[in-house]
């Protein structure tokens, strides 16, 4: 993008025009280029945020399951306990 922009004012420059033309030419090329790269700005924002917002519901799904998983862990340990109790006082 800055080729491009610097090879345009080198363009603009060393053309055949006045030097009010040019100045013109040049301030209203810069004004354009201004409003894509704020567009851009506001468009990578964007994505930035639906990034964010996606690992967000990623990070709190694999929360849920991994707390599920622990639960079920400690209730096979508890009742491993248990029967192990249950069986130690049947000997």
């Amino acid at each position: 993008m800055v080729g491009a922009l610097s090879g345009a004012a080198l363009a603009i420059l060393f053309a055949p025009r006045s030097g009010r033309e040019t100045r013109e030419l040049l301030s209203e090329k810069l004004r354009e280029t201004a409003e894509r790269s704020r567009r851009l700005g506001e468009q990578a924002v964007e994505k930035g945020r639906e990034v964010a917002e996606d690992a967000g519901g990623y990070l709190d799904r694999q929360r849920d399951a991994l707390e599920r998983k622990r639960d079920r862990l400690a209730a096979a340990v508890e009742a491993g306990r248990q029967a192990f109790k249950d069986e130690k006082g049947n000997t």
